[in-house]
């Protein structure tokens, strides 16, 4: 007896071309190999296998693996264009970088999103997906020019990021002044010193 058109053995669902629903079921599929696996080891050819489509369909929905992991997370802003001037940054003065990059965003228009993102994972929702972006995606070439000695990048990454997500909480969340009132140029010098030490300087 035949089977249904994209049904394949076992009762998975097939290659479905572009039907209503598939932008939806590369969204959910990506969500749970992001989730499951980490974005370096999530393969597009794996997403697509996963929604039972074609792998250039995902390229067509959503280009390169990192625009996919963006619109996943429901990022507002492509990370690549907010994060050159970063990578760019002499490693001495990453700890100002970080501070006028990421603070920059979120005082942006764009930053209604991430607020949106950072409210989720305080709600509950499941913070492997925003574990992902800052660790493997925003931050990687940071951790990899910070490696010094050798394997504490990941230690000095994690204390940036519990900074940041501080100031991120008193300055958006919990608006405790004067620091959410202050301007870039006000909390710069405060705050990038103690993150160029965690990047740095001598740990413990």
């Amino acid at each position: 007896m035949s089977k249904p058109a994209g049904q394949q053995d076992g009762g998975r669902t097939g290659r479905r071309p572009g039907q209503s629903g598939t932008r939806e079921a590369i969204l959910d599929a990506a969500r749970h190999r992001f989730a499951q696996v980490g974005f370096d080891k999530a393969s597009i050819r794996s997403i697509a296998a996963e929604a039972g489509v074609d792998s250039a369909l995902v390229h067509h929905y959503f280009g390169t693996k990192q625009d996919l992991f963006v619109a996943v997370v429901a990022l507002p802003v492509d990370p690549v264009i907010v994060l050159g001037p970063l990578n760019a940054a002499p490693i001495d003065r990453l700890g100002e970088q970080i501070i006028r990059t990421v603070v920059g965003a979120w005082d942006s228009p764009a930053g209604v999103g991430v607020l949106a993102a950072f409210r989720g994972v305080i709600a509950g929702a499941d913070p492997t997906l925003i574990r992902t972006f800052l660790v493997e995606i925003a931050l990687k070439d940071v951790r990899v020019r910070v490696d010094v000695p050798k394997g504490s990048g990941d230690k000095r990454i994690a204390l940036v990021a519990s900074q940041m997500f501080g100031l991120l909480a008193a300055r958006k969340i919990i608006e405790i002044e004067p620091i959410a009132s202050m301007s870039l140029d006000e909390l710069v010098p405060l705050v990038a010193p103690t993150l160029q030490r965690y990047l740095t300087g001598d740990l413990p």
